[in-house]
């Protein structure tokens, strides 16, 4: 009979979600994650097979793993991705599998995701001008992502997020768009701190915005509660919430649950540490021994800061969001 464990870290805290990356793959290339022309792809044999995660999954599962985030690149650019889903949500243990994604392609996938075990879904969408969106992504694709998140709505997901990063001197001017969408549909939307991370670690300090300012924006926001890393607001008409998550200017160290998976099969306990341990190769117990020794030795915090990079050796793409 497998054993499931409640898996803390030396410092106490519950070790439960896995943000697995299944690409390093994009249909964009967005300002503060990629650069314009690009970036050198792994190789095919280089990415996590369908199999590997399957027992990544199972490995993280057995050490205390209960929600999994499906990520990328773009998660829904990889060949397979709904047997891959089917397999993470029919594994053992796992009680919430979900997916963050850019949402252009949602519209051919949003049945088939739910009826393969997703029951949330994130879409990064950092613009509701056309201009700024193209800027920020620099595809002319919106109208493809805002049809991703109507296709949501209608799937009829648990869940639908709008995960905004906010850019000073970009989008700052979206925000009362963002906070209408709140108000007339059942979606929450998040307004993200920028990280200095890859693209952006040497950005100028100005393109760095709190996410307090969504709050002078919006003072008739009612303050809700805090779910996981993110503090909740809501309209007082709304039918959706509006949350703030704030990596620079409030660290969430001491409440951090997670740990991520690499497209290329690298562990990273802390997203801004330069540890990755390799799991490719890796089975049984031997996998479940080497999960379970990183989570209980993850960082205490980072030392990520306003003008300070990331310490992460690997770019968001390869991470996942």
């Amino acid at each position: 009979m497998v054993v499931y464990h409640i898996m803390k870290d030396c410092y106490g805290r519950d070790i439960h979600y896995l943000r697995l990356s299944v690409t390093d793959k994009c249909n964009l290339r967005c300002v503060y994650c990629m650069p314009e022309i690009g970036i050198k792809k792994l190789r095919h044999e280089d990415i996590l097979t369908v199999e590997e995660i399957a027992e990544i999954v199972r490995a993280s599962a057995v050490c205390g793993v209960k929600k999994v985030r499906i990520t990328g690149g773009e998660p829904l650019v990889r060949r397979g991705i709904i047997e891959i889903c089917k397999r993470v949500a029919e594994t053992d243990g796992v009680e919430d599998v979900c997916i963050t994604t850019n949402g252009i392609l949602v519209s051919q996938f949003a049945k088939e995701l739910k009826e393969a075990g997703i029951s949330r879904i994130n879409i990064s969408l950092d613009s509701l001008d056309r201009i700024t969106y193209n800027k920020i992504s620099r595809f002319d694709l919106q109208k493809e992502a805002l049809d991703g998140v109507y296709a949501s709505l209608e799937a009829g997901f648990e869940s639908i997020k709008i995960n905004t990063v906010l850019i000073g001197g970009e989008n700052e001017s979206d925000i009362i768009r963002f906070l209408e969408l709140t108000r007339k549909h059942k979606v929450d939307v998040r307004f993200i701190e920028i990280m200095p991370v890859g693209e952006c670690a040497d950005w100028a300090s100005g393109r760095f915005v709190s996410s307090q300012i969504v709050l002078q924006y919006a003072p008739e926001l009612e303050e809700i509660g805090t779910s996981g890393v993110t503090k909740q607001y809501k309209l007082p008409d709304g039918l959706g919430t509006v949350g703030l998550i704030s990596p620079i200017s409030s660290h969430f160290c001491p409440s951090c649950n997670r740990i991520r998976i690499t497209s290329d099969g690298k562990l990273k306990p802390c997203l801004h540490s330069a540890d990755e341990i390799n799991l490719r190769g890796v089975q049984g117990e031997n996998l479940e021994n080497i999960i379970r020794s990183a989570i209980y030795n993850k960082p205490e915090k980072h030392e990520l800061d306003e003008g300070k990079p990331s310490l992460s050796i690997s770019n968001m793409n390869k991470i996942g969001g």
